[in-house]
Protein backbone atom coordinates (compact mmCIF):
# COMPACT_ATOMS: atom_id res chain seq x y z
CA UNK A 1 0.00 0.00 0.00
CA UNK A 2 1.27 3.65 -0.96
CA UNK A 3 0.93 5.78 2.32
CA UNK A 4 1.24 9.01 0.49
CA UNK A 5 -1.18 8.38 -2.73
CA UNK A 6 -2.40 11.59 -3.64
CA UNK A 7 -0.04 14.02 -1.40
CA UNK A 8 1.30 17.23 -2.64
CA UNK A 9 5.00 17.75 -2.07
CA UNK A 10 6.55 20.74 -2.69
CA UNK A 11 10.46 20.49 -3.07
CA UNK A 12 12.20 23.89 -2.67
CA UNK A 13 15.37 23.72 -3.91
CA UNK A 14 18.27 25.87 -5.92
CA UNK A 15 21.54 25.44 -7.79
CA UNK A 16 23.88 23.88 -5.74
CA UNK A 17 21.55 21.55 -3.99
CA UNK A 18 23.38 18.60 -2.43
CA UNK A 19 22.42 16.06 -5.01
CA UNK A 20 21.53 12.82 -2.87
CA UNK A 21 19.32 15.25 -0.74
CA UNK A 22 16.99 16.04 -3.35
CA UNK A 23 17.20 12.77 -5.82
CA UNK A 24 16.68 10.20 -2.68
CA UNK A 25 13.91 11.26 -0.99
CA UNK A 26 12.35 12.27 -3.84
CA UNK A 27 12.58 9.07 -5.67
CA UNK A 28 11.03 7.60 -2.07
CA UNK A 29 8.55 9.88 -1.83
CA UNK A 30 7.22 9.13 -5.53
CA UNK A 31 7.33 5.13 -4.33
CA UNK A 32 4.76 6.05 -1.77
CA UNK A 33 2.42 7.61 -4.10
CA UNK A 34 3.12 11.39 -3.43
CA UNK A 35 3.61 13.95 -6.53
CA UNK A 36 6.30 15.80 -6.27
CA UNK A 37 7.08 19.36 -7.57
CA UNK A 38 10.36 20.50 -7.83
CA UNK A 39 9.89 24.16 -6.93
CA UNK A 40 13.09 26.73 -7.57
CA UNK A 41 13.88 30.40 -8.03
CA UNK A 42 14.03 30.47 -11.79
CA UNK A 43 12.50 28.01 -14.75
CA UNK A 44 14.80 26.16 -16.20
CA UNK A 45 17.07 23.39 -14.62
CA UNK A 46 19.24 23.63 -11.18
CA UNK A 47 22.50 21.80 -10.84
CA UNK A 48 23.04 19.60 -7.96
CA UNK A 49 26.55 19.21 -5.71
CA UNK A 50 28.73 16.21 -4.64
CA UNK A 51 30.13 18.29 -1.85
CA UNK A 52 32.14 20.58 -3.59
CA UNK A 53 32.09 19.08 -6.55
CA UNK A 54 29.23 19.71 -10.27
CA UNK A 55 26.48 16.94 -10.08
CA UNK A 56 23.54 16.45 -12.46
CA UNK A 57 20.87 19.32 -13.06
CA UNK A 58 17.01 18.35 -11.98
CA UNK A 59 14.89 20.50 -13.87
CA UNK A 60 12.49 23.11 -12.19
CA UNK A 61 8.35 22.26 -12.63
CA UNK A 62 7.56 25.32 -11.41
CA UNK A 63 8.88 28.77 -9.72
CA UNK A 64 7.98 30.84 -6.71
CA UNK A 65 5.83 33.35 -8.32
CA UNK A 66 3.72 30.46 -9.92
CA UNK A 67 2.86 28.64 -7.10
CA UNK A 68 2.20 29.07 -3.29
CA UNK A 69 2.43 26.97 -0.35
CA UNK A 70 -1.46 26.22 -0.36
CA UNK A 71 -0.85 24.39 -3.26
CA UNK A 72 0.53 21.61 -1.91
CA UNK A 73 0.20 19.28 1.38
CA UNK A 74 3.83 18.92 2.83
CA UNK A 75 7.03 20.69 2.21
CA UNK A 76 11.12 19.06 1.67
CA UNK A 77 13.68 21.37 1.79
CA UNK A 78 17.06 19.79 0.70
CA UNK A 79 20.16 21.06 1.89
CA UNK A 80 23.75 22.09 0.59
CA UNK A 81 26.18 25.06 0.88
CA UNK A 82 24.77 27.02 -1.93
CA UNK A 83 21.09 26.14 -1.89
CA UNK A 84 19.63 27.02 1.08
CA UNK A 85 21.82 30.48 1.05
CA UNK A 86 20.35 31.48 -2.40
CA UNK A 87 17.01 30.78 -1.27
CA UNK A 88 16.67 32.75 1.98
CA UNK A 89 17.68 35.85 0.30
CA UNK A 90 14.41 35.45 -1.37
CA UNK A 91 11.79 36.83 0.01
CA UNK A 92 9.31 34.69 -2.46
CA UNK A 93 11.51 31.65 -0.69
CA UNK A 94 10.66 32.47 2.58
CA UNK A 95 6.56 33.46 2.58
CA UNK A 96 6.83 29.76 1.12
CA UNK A 97 8.21 28.33 4.13
CA UNK A 98 6.47 30.61 6.47
CA UNK A 99 3.17 30.11 5.06
CA UNK A 100 3.70 26.03 4.72
CA UNK A 101 4.08 26.57 8.44
CA UNK A 102 1.45 28.80 9.29
CA UNK A 103 -0.69 25.62 7.09
CA UNK A 104 0.43 23.53 9.30
CA UNK A 105 2.48 21.18 7.24
CA UNK A 106 4.85 18.53 7.37
CA UNK A 107 8.14 19.93 6.85
CA UNK A 108 11.01 17.43 5.98
CA UNK A 109 14.20 19.59 6.29
CA UNK A 110 18.04 17.96 6.30
CA UNK A 111 21.61 19.30 6.27
CA UNK A 112 22.17 22.76 5.42
CA UNK A 113 18.37 22.90 4.80
CA UNK A 114 17.59 24.74 8.55
CA UNK A 115 19.49 28.26 7.23
CA UNK A 116 16.03 28.83 5.80
CA UNK A 117 13.88 28.09 8.44
CA UNK A 118 16.00 30.46 10.37
CA UNK A 119 16.58 33.32 7.94
CA UNK A 120 12.20 33.09 7.67
CA UNK A 121 12.11 33.82 11.65
CA UNK A 122 10.87 30.04 12.63
CA UNK A 123 13.43 28.33 14.89
CA UNK A 124 12.30 30.01 18.40
CA UNK A 125 11.83 27.28 20.87
CA UNK A 126 12.16 24.37 17.91
CA UNK A 127 14.19 21.11 18.23
CA UNK A 128 15.66 20.08 15.13
CA UNK A 129 18.94 18.75 13.84
CA UNK A 130 21.23 19.78 10.93
CA UNK A 131 25.09 19.43 9.33
CA UNK A 132 26.43 19.98 12.71
CA UNK A 133 28.70 23.23 11.20
CA UNK A 134 26.09 25.17 11.17
CA UNK A 135 24.75 24.55 15.32
CA UNK A 136 25.40 27.98 16.56
CA UNK A 137 23.57 29.53 13.37
CA UNK A 138 20.44 27.08 14.91
CA UNK A 139 20.97 27.86 18.23
CA UNK A 140 21.64 31.46 17.88
CA UNK A 141 18.24 31.60 16.01
CA UNK A 142 16.62 29.93 19.20
CA UNK A 143 16.44 26.38 18.34
CA UNK A 144 17.14 23.38 20.51
CA UNK A 145 19.90 21.64 18.52
CA UNK A 146 20.55 17.50 19.42
CA UNK A 147 23.45 16.10 17.57
CA UNK A 148 20.82 12.94 16.64
CA UNK A 149 20.23 11.44 13.01
CA UNK A 150 16.24 11.97 13.05
CA UNK A 151 14.95 14.81 15.15
CA UNK A 152 11.02 14.88 15.22
CA UNK A 153 8.97 17.81 16.61
CA UNK A 154 5.61 18.75 15.88
CA UNK A 155 5.18 19.48 12.01
CA UNK A 156 8.67 18.88 11.72
CA UNK A 157 11.65 16.06 11.04
CA UNK A 158 15.25 17.46 10.38
CA UNK A 159 18.20 15.26 9.40
CA UNK A 160 22.34 16.07 9.73
CA UNK A 161 23.12 15.00 6.29
CA UNK A 162 23.46 12.22 3.46
CA UNK A 163 25.13 9.72 6.03
CA UNK A 164 21.40 9.72 8.12
CA UNK A 165 19.16 9.20 4.45
CA UNK A 166 17.92 6.33 5.22
CA UNK A 167 16.42 7.32 8.86
CA UNK A 168 15.33 10.36 7.26
CA UNK A 169 13.59 8.92 4.73
CA UNK A 170 11.51 6.46 6.94
CA UNK A 171 10.97 9.60 9.33
CA UNK A 172 9.71 11.93 6.36
CA UNK A 173 7.67 9.22 5.04
CA UNK A 174 6.22 8.66 8.21
CA UNK A 175 5.50 12.36 9.50
CA UNK A 176 3.90 12.56 5.56
CA UNK A 177 1.41 9.98 6.24
CA UNK A 178 0.22 11.28 9.45
CA UNK A 179 -0.01 14.32 8.31
CA UNK A 180 -2.52 13.08 5.62
CA UNK A 181 -5.47 14.64 6.00
CA UNK A 182 -9.14 13.51 4.99
CA UNK A 183 -9.31 16.20 2.46
CA UNK A 184 -6.36 14.54 0.48
CA UNK A 185 -7.70 11.11 0.55
CA UNK A 186 -11.29 12.83 -0.84
CA UNK A 187 -9.35 14.28 -3.42
CA UNK A 188 -7.64 11.16 -4.10
CA UNK A 189 -10.49 9.12 -4.60
CA UNK A 190 -12.23 11.90 -6.55
CA UNK A 191 -9.52 12.14 -9.20
CA UNK A 192 -9.67 8.06 -9.17
CA UNK A 193 -12.96 7.77 -10.12
CA UNK A 194 -13.91 6.54 -13.99
CA UNK A 195 -13.99 9.89 -15.99
CA UNK A 196 -16.82 9.51 -19.00
CA UNK A 197 -16.29 10.89 -22.34
CA UNK A 198 -18.54 14.32 -22.13
CA UNK A 199 -20.88 13.25 -24.91
CA UNK A 200 -21.64 10.34 -23.26
CA UNK A 201 -21.96 11.97 -19.31
CA UNK A 202 -24.04 14.35 -21.56
CA UNK A 203 -26.55 11.54 -22.80
CA UNK A 204 -26.55 10.10 -18.89
CA UNK A 205 -27.57 13.13 -17.69
CA UNK A 206 -30.41 13.59 -19.87
CA UNK A 207 -31.66 9.72 -19.96
CA UNK A 208 -31.76 10.49 -16.26
CA UNK A 209 -33.45 13.88 -16.59
CA UNK A 210 -35.99 12.21 -18.78
CA UNK A 211 -36.74 9.40 -16.25
CA UNK A 212 -37.18 11.79 -13.54
CA UNK A 213 -40.05 13.36 -15.66
CA UNK A 214 -41.49 10.76 -16.53
CA UNK A 215 -41.70 9.07 -12.77
CA UNK A 216 -42.94 12.59 -11.93
CA UNK A 217 -45.95 12.16 -14.64
CA UNK A 218 -47.05 8.90 -13.56
CA UNK A 219 -46.99 10.10 -10.13
CA UNK A 220 -49.51 12.64 -11.12
CA UNK A 221 -51.65 10.68 -13.02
Amino acid sequence: MKKLKGMRVAVLAADGFEQVELTRPVKRLEREGARVTIVSLHKGRIRGMNLLVPGRKVRVDATLRDVKAADFDALLLPGGFMNPDFLRQSALALDFVKDADLLDQPIAVICHGPWLLASAGLLEGRHLTSWPGIRNDMENAGAHWTDEPVVRDSNWVSSRGPHDLLAFEHAMVELFAERMSPAIARRTTTEAAPRWPRWLAGGLAAAATLGLVARSRKALA
